[in-house]
């Protein structure tokens, strides 16, 4: 019985140690966002006098009021954004899971000549400005809302990891369900898609964070007020408010702001939240189905 007691005892302190390590942790990464948020409600003249801290010594929401004067325009950015993820992260899965089961399959014959011609895509690209060209002059989607999709839609990295996924599953799925009479497309979309879904998951994720964030393209493309993605909105709302604070003088003069009010350090963090606020939002219910793909796919595996 003293065995069974002690033995019973370092279980406990052994698990009691993994949760005060696992909620280190979860701190290190929580305490840094809640920073976030905090630093973006603190009045400005706080933040000037004390710092940045856990607990403001006054709240305003001045940071978050100057990108809402024109809520409409914040609103029209978020939908462009958000079109733009949907059904680019759409698109550039069906892509990608397309070309990397061509190349996965060791009957096709020139799965080592695309896939060499993957990867050298992958370390060597023609540059800024024959991309412009080709998108502007011989693609014509400049100022189109496909300039911020194509772009996107193939990279050579996630298809070199889907055909290593693709490649693990057995040959013998797909010859016994041709002799059931089923043919390429129907294999692709009612046994490889699906079992392919822990792949898909984890790409999608990845697609949709670099659509939502993405910006340049915008910033190469579009010039049309109404099809400015948002972090582009944003970057423009920074550096306006940066040439704000650099010149006091112009400010006071022209277009009568008072600096010491005016919210320059909150707003850099306002905008963190406003730009990532909505994918954190999406994120957990996305991790359901992400978690849940995983499993299928082990068991099915």
């Amino acid at each position: 019985m003293q065995n069974v007691a002690k033995a019973y005892k370092a279980q406990s302190f052994n698990t009691l140690i993994i949760h005060i390590i696992f909620i280190l942790v979860t701190l290190s990464m929580l305490l840094p966002f809640i920073l976030v948020i905090i630093i973006s409600i603190t009045d400005e003249q706080s933040l000037s006098l004390s710092g940045y801290q856990l607990i403001p010594e006054k709240i305003s929401f001045s940071a978050y009021q100057y990108f809402f004067k024109a809520p409409q325009i914040l609103i029209r950015a978020y939908g462009v954004t958000t079109f733009v993820t949907v059904i680019g992260t759409v698109i550039s899965l069906l892509l990608t899971a397309t070309l990397g089961y061509a190349i996965s399959r060791r009957d096709y014959g020139y799965n080592r000549i695309l896939t060499f011609f993957i990867f050298f895509t992958m370390l060597f690209n023609g540059g800024l400005v024959p991309f412009y060209i080709l998108m502007t002059q011989w693609l014509h989607l400049g100022d189109t809302i496909f300039a911020l999709i194509v772009p996107g839609l193939i990279n050579p990295f996630y298809i070199l990891i889907m055909k290593g996924f693709m490649s693990k599953i057995p040959m013998e799925i797909i010859e016994s369900a041709k002799i059931d009479g089923a043919r390429e497309w129907r294999i692709f979309y009612r046994i490889i898609l699906p079992l392919s879904m822990p792949a898909l998951a984890t790409l999608g994720l990845f697609i949709s964070f670099a659509y939502w964030n993405e910006w340049f393209n915008g910033l190469l493309f579009i010039n049309n007020e109404r099809l400015v993605p948002l972090q582009l909105l944003l970057i423009r709302s920074l550096k306006t408010l940066d040439f704000i604070t650099s010149r006091p003088e112009f400010s006071a003069s022209v277009i009568s702001l008072d600096m010491s009010q005016f919210p320059q350090k909150a707003a850099k963090f306002a905008i963190a939240i406003i730009a990532g606020g909505p994918m954190l939002v999406i994120f957990p219910f996305f991790q359901r189905f992400f978690i849940k793909g995983l499993t299928v796919g082990a068991l099915k595996g």
